[in-house]
């Protein structure tokens, strides 16, 4: 009988854990009495929509000196992807520790517990073992009431204290020159250089009050998580930020003109983007970088806390974005894919202690391997089977190998797209059997997955290899 999904997780793991035991471990590696506390405090902060297009990730043009210190100081992981490239779905698997197969959560309206109701989450693990826990700003998932009001899923079983300024923005926030960049056709599509300072937008606020807690709440272990808003449409930002990028030093994507022709279902609806002329497209990206570095500017105040308040030595500090963005590539503007730039995303971790930090990684992993980290270097036990595996043997030797694979997987209606991202190759079936379309790309030949190899000869035994990792572990569903 061939082996389960959750037989390979618990096999992966084992052989993990293994380089961990007395004797077996490399020398330097670390083993849980080295770590700084006992108890480590966790400072979790996860940016929404914030693709790897930063400095530490080697593209100077994009200003973020803040997250680039963090990934200076700890690990950068340069191959890290999540498990489905939309909000709801992404977060709603990295806090479980399961893949959106297992969650059922495939969309964003769909609130947490409507699925998984006694569901121990990330935080409230560590809330159920004594620690202190707050939510402040977007961590969960948020949607809209019948109104169009935000609609917070706080997730009260995980949070001793919930806060999110999003919704009461003073009027210096809400003022400013921008514009739809589609004619108001697409209501999120829209930006503005706003007038007032950092705390007249949500996540100013939101990191005001995070300091707060962080001041206020030190007298026993802590598990804060910090969830900004930015770069997340629309593109608003304080104006100081928009002036970092002049317009006219805006960079576009440049598509190969001997490009595949793309598969029916690897794009959601190219019409959405159609009628952008260069000015929407320079815009558009300009905006976001605004986003970005207002982004890094609220992260910093957070890490100069750890630095005035002496945090670092007992505080685990990890800085995630929810999933990847395209910027113009594919004829693209948003998330919703299975190409890379929507399945990879920034992790950057800081474990006090721990050999790796300092250095980059190139280890394939996966989100959804965030919880049992956590919960490792915590000490605690998941009351659930998790579905991925403790980074702890490479945060401890960012050279080990990491997984053979990682796994992202988008819904377009019924038809399911599941994606799987080795060394070399990313390989990808629409529908069952891959009967809507397949594709296959070479990273090592033509980066950019532009060129699907799936129809070339030698391309057979690469797609049966790589549909093998599929089905045993990202299974279509059956009728």
């Amino acid at each position: 009988m061939p082996p389960t999904a959750s037989d390979l997780v618990t096999r992966r793991c084992l052989v993990a854990a293994l380089l961990l035991l007395p004797g077996l471990a490399e020398p330097g590696a670390i083993t849980p009495a080295a770590i700084a506390s006992e108890s480590p405090n966790v400072l979790f902060i996860v940016a929404d929509d914030l693709r790897p297009e930063l400095g530490c990730y080697g593209v100077d043009t994009v200003q973020s000196p803040n997250i680039d210190r963090l990934a200076k100081k700890g690990m950068l992981f340069q191959n890290a992807y999540v498990q489905y490239p939309v909000c709801n779905p992404s977060r709603s698997s990295f806090l479980s520790g399961l893949r959106p197969h297992e969650t059922g959560i495939l969309t964003n309206p769909v609130p947490f517990r409507s699925k998984l109701p006694d569901l121990v989450t990330l935080p409230q693990l560590f809330r159920e073992s004594g620690y202190f826990t707050a939510g402040i700003g977007k961590i969960f998932h948020s949607g809209q009431d019948a109104h169009g009001h935000p609609t917070p899923f706080q997730d009260p079983q995980s949070w001793d204290h919930f806060s999110d300024s999003t919704g009461t923005l003073p009027t210096a926030g809400r003022t400013g020159e921008g514009r739809n960049l589609t004619d108001g056709r697409l209501k999120w599509c829209q930006w503005r250089a706003a007038d007032g300072d950092d705390e007249d937008q949500a996540d100013g606020a939101n990191v005001t009050e995070a300091l707060r807690v962080l001041n206020n709440h030190r007298d026993k272990p802590f598990f804060l998580a910090l969830g900004i808003h930015k770069p997340h449409d629309p593109f608003v930002a304080p104006r100081c930020y928009f002036d970092l990028y002049p317009e006219n030093s805006i960079q576009l994507a440049q598509e190969p003109t001997d490009r595949s022709p793309q598969v029916r279902y690897a794009i959601p609806n190219h019409r959405d983007f159609a009628s952008f002329t260069d000015r929407e497209r320079r815009e558009f990206k300009r905006a976001y970088y605004a986003c970005v570095s207002y982004a890094d500017a609220q992260i910093g105040r957070i890490l100069d806390a750890l630095d005035e308040q002496g945090l670092w030595d007992t505080t685990i500090v990890i800085f995630i974005g929810d999933h990847g963005y395209h910027l113009g590539e594919h004829e693209w503007w948003n998330k919703v894919t299975v190409y890379e730039l929507g399945s990879r995303a920034p992790l950057i971790a800081w474990v006090p202690g721990a050999a790796g930090m300092g250095k980059a990684t190139d280890a394939l992993v996966e989100f959804v391997d965030l919880y049992p980290t956590l919960a490792d270097y915590a000490g605690l036990t998941p009351p659930h089977q998790l579905s991925g595996c403790s980074l702890r043997p490479i945060l401890s030797e960012p050279s080990a190998t990491g997984k053979q694979a990682a796994f992202t997987q988008v819904n377009r209606g019924k038809i399911i797209g599941r994606s799987v991202r080795t060394k070399r190759w990313r390989y990808t079936e629409w529908g069952p059997n891959g009967a809507e379309g397949i594709e296959l790309y070479d990273h090592e030949d033509r980066p950019g997955e532009y060129f699907n190899r799936a129809e070339t000869p030698a391309a057979t035994a690469v797609i049966d290899q790589h549909k093998t990792l599929l089905d045993i572990n990202l299974p279509y569903p059956t009728p």
